[in-house]
């Protein structure tokens, strides 16, 4: 039993491993079963050896019988975002293959870790009157960083790319499949021009290319989506309102726990849609939203602001800005005078930390390289994406329709492509995802109060009791006989059922929607509520004269109030 045991292990083992492979460690995050955790000992600063650092990665074996010999290894962009909570879903993805899963030098999940804290709480506090001081906070999060002997000059795209060939050769695989998004395409395509013979393939999904001046781009960059989105009319009518008359909105701190007021002018606004429309949810849902924010629907902010508090959590921010001060920022004309509050930010953080800007990379990658794009991408347009894919010397280019930024993550057709493309490179179809999956509009009927009742459930009491004393209704009047009270409470729980059912499907397929109103379908379904008022009301005066009819018709008024007036 033991000799089987054994030896079903090493033919299942993917020959091109070493014996002498890292030790594992216990996994920071759920990973499927078949997956082992570890860490790669790197220099920090190869150009100046001496301290080490250990940046975090995940391999699972693949355990299918005919098992490809070279893995998919994955990074998340950011800069400073995590990699190993997406094992499992990239396993899904490829199952005939390993995937390995390696975090950022610096990131969460590695060590040391560059949070800074200091920094995130400041650009919150960029909505807050008076407005913190960022340069200040970046400061002491710097100063805290050198007492713990990190050297931010060794956070670099640079030496990102020379961990993953590193990694490559302490695993033992002789090649495998580079697949980046958004920020780690530039790492996966230097890494893949460092490393060529160790380079089956490359994947670059949001690709953003080496010569591509990001900060200075962005403001045309959301312009454009907006314009493609059909919104950019309603964009500046909002922009210029809010810039005359900034919001005053409640909003959570997620660092402090704690509620604050944020002020909110047009190019706040901005600023933050330039991060959420990132998603191909938000995306789906702007075509509502900016039209009832030019109008003044303003409790619609709330939403938003609390969605850049919940962004600021997202980053190891530490990390983020040693490689943007490094090697992005120093190349943008127009840093420090953006309408976006974030990108200034960022201008005072690099300024105060004064980092040496880093060398352009001259190389390309000689792999064969699968670029794709989302049509509503900001970050990294298709305007700017596709070029770049033609430039290489082996690249082809997918634009995904309706998606935005990281279009794995939403689109099934992208992840499709990216699994051919993966199984053959060297194959070049004329693949496309028109009339697939990649994303919708959203019909909504703009209101605040899902998202209300979202951060307060009780707020759906009307609802729920209008559900039950409709539902009580129908079983008494059917048993009684009384058919225009039974037609009533069927009236009632007909409403409440379709009506949870839209929102159900809404939730299900884009969560996000429920930030900004309810489905559209909700609307003509009033008329079924009115229809159990009026007939239960009716049932009440002709034959069902006690108490529990007008009881049932009080409680049926006072939910149509509550729906028309609050909700709809």
């Amino acid at each position: 039993m033991i000799l089987r045991v054994v030896l079903a292990l090493v033919l299942s083992a993917p020959p091109v491993m070493t014996p002498s492979a890292p030790p594992a460690r216990p996994c920071p995050v759920a990973v499927p079963a078949g997956t082992t955790c570890g860490f790669l000992l790197v220099p920090e600063r190869r150009d100046a050896p001496g301290r080490t650092i250990r940046v975090g990665y995940a391999v699972h074996r693949s355990t299918v019988r005919e098992r490809r010999p070279d893995p998919v290894v994955y990074m998340s962009g950011g800069p400073g975002s995590a990699s190993l909570q997406l094992t499992g879903f990239l396993a899904q993805m490829f199952p005939d293959r390993d995937v390995v899963a390696l975090e950022q030098r610096g990131g969460r999940y590695s060590e040391p870790a560059l949070d800074c804290p200091e920094t995130a709480e400041a650009l919150l506090g960029q909505l807050r009157r008076p407005p913190a001081d960022v340069a200040a906070a970046a400061v002491t999060c710097r100063d805290r960083l050198r007492e713990q002997g990190v050297d931010l000059r060794g956070y670099t795209t640079k030496e990102m790319a020379a961990d993953v060939v590193a990694l490559r050769r302490e695993l033992g695989y002789p090649s495998w499949n580079l697949f980046g998004v958004s920020y780690s395409t530039r790492v996966m395509a230097e890494a893949a021009a460092a490393d060529p013979e160790g380079t089956r393939s490359l994947v670059l999904d949001s690709f953003l290319p080496e010569g591509v001046n990001w900060y200075d781009d962005a403001e045309r960059n959301l312009t454009d989506t907006m314009a493609k989105l059909g919104v950019k009319d309603a964009f500046e009518a909002m922009t210029a309102r809010l810039n005359a008359s900034p919001a005053r909105v409640p909003a959570t701190d997620p660092l402090l726990g704690q509620e604050f007021t944020a002020r909110l002018s047009g190019d706040d606004v901005a600023a933050v849609l330039f991060e959420g429309l990132a998603g191909a949810d938000v995306a789906a849902v702007a075509p509502a939203l900016l039209p009832a924010l030019a109008e003044g629907r303003d409790e619609l902010l709330r939403p938003l602001a609390d969605a850049a508090g919940e962004g600021l959590v997202s980053h190891e921010f530490g990390l983020y800005h040693a490689v943007q001060c490094q090697d992005e920022l120093p190349f943008n004309a127009s840093a420090g005078r953006s309408r976006l509050f974030t990108h200034n930010a960022d201008k005072a953080v690099c300024d105060a930390w004064a980092l040496p800007r880093s060398q352009p990379t001259t190389a390309a990658p000689r792999a064969p390289a699968f670029v794709l794009g989302g049509q509503y991408d900001p970050t990294t347009p298709v305007r700017t994406s596709r070029p770049a894919a033609e430039a290489l010397p082996d690249g082809r280019f997918a634009e995904i329709p309706g998606a935005s930024h990281a279009v794995f993550l939403s689109s099934a057709c992208a992840r499709r492509m990216i699994v051919e493309f993966v199984a053959d490179p060297a194959v070049r179809t004329a693949a496309s995802c028109q009339d697939t999956d990649g994303g919708r509009r959203e019909d909504l009927r703009v209101t605040a109060a899902p998202y209300a009742i979202a951060r307060a459930p009780w707020l759906a009491a009307p609802f729920a009791i209008f559900a039950l004393t409709a539902l009580a209704q129908l079983v008494a009047a059917a048993l009684k006989g009384r058919a225009l009270a039974a037609y009533g409470g069927l009236c009632g729980v007909a409403f409440a059922g379709l009506t949870a059912q839209a929102v159900y499907g809404l939730a299900a397929r884009n969560a996000t929607a429920l930030a900004v109103g309810l489905p559209a379908d909700v609307v003509p379904y009033t008329w079924i509520a009115v229809a159990s008022v009026v007939l239960t009301a009716a049932g009440a005066l002709l034959r069902w004269r006690r108490w529990p009819g007008w009881a049932a018709t009080a409680v049926g008024a006072g939910f149509l109030v509550w729906w028309m007036l609050w909700v709809t």
